[in-house]
């Protein structure tokens, strides 16, 4: 069983407002969103546009609710941008999660990502870096995480996502070894494994050493298939139904959590699951995979 001691659960505003389909929860506000997560039994959070930008409102609305940031995601541009341009923003983004008591800030690069462009096939097209992208992208990661670890005590932990330049396993593997153990983490999410066609319970075991936040995603394996043989956005993926939360779909998470379990996990496990509020009821499913991983975890 995962220690209660050592992990937290949290959940992703993205169930009831999407940042990259603002249509998708138009209607959902920041009240509705943070009440719903604390009746369902979470007490993190990830960050949504709909957030207060003034960290002491947000404050206020989250104490109020037994809920604090966990995370917040953050684009970097490291192979299509001067590296001076993405640590101006980075810091800024850290200052405000360190100011607001998180340990950890996910990254995800994003140069020439497809994920949030609604007609392009995200099966199709994907950019391979370049050996000179590899190192700037190892080399700009390794900056921003001794900046973030030694001036804020966050850590940064990088997003492998669909559509962008590190989506496989061995592309994250090639990410990991690049980068120093001491500044780069992994942010482990289990439904871009497996919508790429990782194994997740292998990918798990593999990066243990390695994973400082984990997002609990499931898949809808007929959908991402679907998604596949019509040449499908990734958002139109998401639209359709291809992610759901975590019990409701094809993976398997017993073994996940055995692993995570058996490795003395400790940190965040944040169910994030974005799918059409209209729909998948935020709060229906919030409890539901709340209950899934208490059944599970004992959590």
């Amino acid at each position: 069983m995962l220690n209660r001691e050592k992990v937290k659960l949290g959940i992703a505003p993205i169930a009831w407002t999407n940042d990259d389909l603002p249509d998708l929860g138009k209607e959902n506000t920041f009240e509705q969103c943070v009440s719903e997560m604390a009746l369902a039994g979470f007490t993190g959070s990830e960050v949504g546009n709909k957030y207060p930008k003034d960290p002491e409102v947000l404050i206020r609305a989250l104490r109020l609710r037994g809920i604090e940031i966990c995370n917040a995601w953050f684009s970097t541009f490291l192979i299509s941008k001067p590296y001076e341009e993405t640590e101006r923003e980075f810091e800024k983004h850290v200052a405000f999660l360190a100011y607001m008591g998180a340990k950890i800030v996910g990254v995800s690069e994003q140069s020439y990502s497809t994920q949030g462009m609604e007609d392009k096939p995200v099966f199709a097209g994907k950019h391979e870096m370049k050996e000179s992208e590899w190192k700037a992208l190892c080399d700009g990661l390794n900056r921003l995480g001794k900046l973030s670890k030694e001036k804020y005590g966050v850590a940064l932990t990088f997003h492998h996502h669909m559509g962008t330049v590190v989506q496989s396993g061995a592309e994250t593997r090639r990410l990991l070894e690049g980068t120093n153990p001491e500044f780069v983490s992994l942010l482990f999410d289990s439904g871009h494994f497996a919508y790429c066609g990782e194994d997740p319970l292998a990918m798990v075991t593999a990066f243990m050493d390695r994973i400082k936040h984990v997002h609990l995603k499931d898949i809808r394996p007929e959908v991402v298939q679907k998604v596949k043989e019509e040449n499908m956005s990734f958002l139109t993926g998401v639209r359709k139904g291809a992610f759901t939360i975590p019990g409701d779909g094809c993976i398997d998470f017993e073994p996940i959590f055995e692993a995570l379990s058996k490795a003395s996990y400790e940190g965040y496990m944040v169910v994030e699951a974005e799918q059409d509020p209209a729909k998948a009821n935020p709060l229906e499913y919030a409890i539901r995979a709340r209950k899934f991983i208490a059944e599970k975890t004992g959590l």
